[in-house]
């Protein structure tokens, strides 16, 4: 029986096991991978207490770290290892202690070895919380063989 090369969506969703098995600080966050494809991520987050700044709103860092975490997923989801090059977010509305924010990253283009991403936050109720921007380089190696 001849065994069929994976596609591009199920190397995606392999690359993706392999991240969370070694990706210590979104275990310790509670960011649970959702959906995994060619050139997108889709990851969550439950806002706990622990999470609050002082003005009791989901801290904005832990908020960027999801959009990361999605990025992340995205641009490695070809099997090809990439790092962010540079990433921006800009903030549109809090997140709140119970909100499930959810994070969705695609891929707009590459060129040459760099990568470019866009994420939207939402919250629960389809909130829009921030818009992320980030491009990936690939570098040396891949995740699964």
């Amino acid at each position: 029986m001849k065994s069929h090369p994976p596609s591009a969506d199920e190397r995606a969703r392999a690359v993706a096991a392999a991240i969370e098995r070694s990706d210590r600080a979104s275990k310790w966050l509670g960011l649970r991978v959702e959906e995994v494809r060619a050139g997108y991520a889709r990851v969550s987050m439950a806002v706990t207490a622990n999470m609050a700044n002082g003005q009791a709103f989901c801290h904005g860092g832990l908020i960027f770290s999801l959009a990361d975490s999605s990025f992340g997923l995205a641009c490695n989801s070809h099997n090809q290892r990439a790092l962010a090059a540079s990433c921006s977010i800009d903030f549109l509305a809090p997140g709140r202690i119970g909100d499930r924010l959810t994070a969705e990253c695609r891929e707009q283009a590459t060129a040459g070895r760099a990568g470019f991403y866009e994420a939207r936050v939402t919250n629960q109720d389809g909130e829009l919380i921030a818009l992320f921007r980030g491009r990936s380089a690939t570098v040396k190696g891949h995740w699964v063989e």
